[in-house]
């Protein structure tokens, strides 16, 4: 009986971990989603079209470089958000629109303005060449 009621103890605080590692896991989720937009080929074009800059990591999962780079994009998102938009599109699932854009190697990223590409770099860049890369547009 002692054993029992010391497993269920036990059964009873792994759930209260997982459910508590879940919820930040979904916070942190949804703060992704507020700082950087996934596109898809539905969204692509409404959200290039803004008022305000875009920029545009052209990424795959399987590129470790994309992977490297991202947490400088995530940071600069948060800081820049008000004045820039910060998206990535998945080059394996929206192949066509890289295409469009003449992206062959990733990562990528594409400054948009008014929906019209106005600059771009290519290679895992430092957080320091990106910020150039939007510096007319944030200052």
């Amino acid at each position: 009986m002692e054993e029992d009621k010391e497993l269920e103890r036990l059964i009873e605080e792994e759930i209260k971990k997982r459910l508590a590692k879940t919820k930040k896991e979904e916070k942190k989720s949804l703060e992704e989603i507020d700082t950087i937009l996934t596109l898809t080929s539905e969204n692509f074009y409404n959200v290039i079209n803004g008022d305000k800059p875009v920029l545009v990591d052209f990424w795959a999962d399987w590129c470790m470089p994309c992977h490297m780079v991202y947490p400088i994009f995530e940071r600069m998102a948060k800081k820049y958000k008000d004045r820039v938009i910060f998206a990535r599109l998945n080059v394996d699932e929206y192949g066509e629109i890289a295409a469009l854009y003449r992206v062959f190697s990733i990562p990528t990223f594409i400054l948009f303005f008014r929906g019209n590409p106005v600059d771009a770099i290519v290679g895992a860049v430092s957080e320091e060449v990106l910020l150039n890369l939007l510096r007319n547009y944030i200052e």
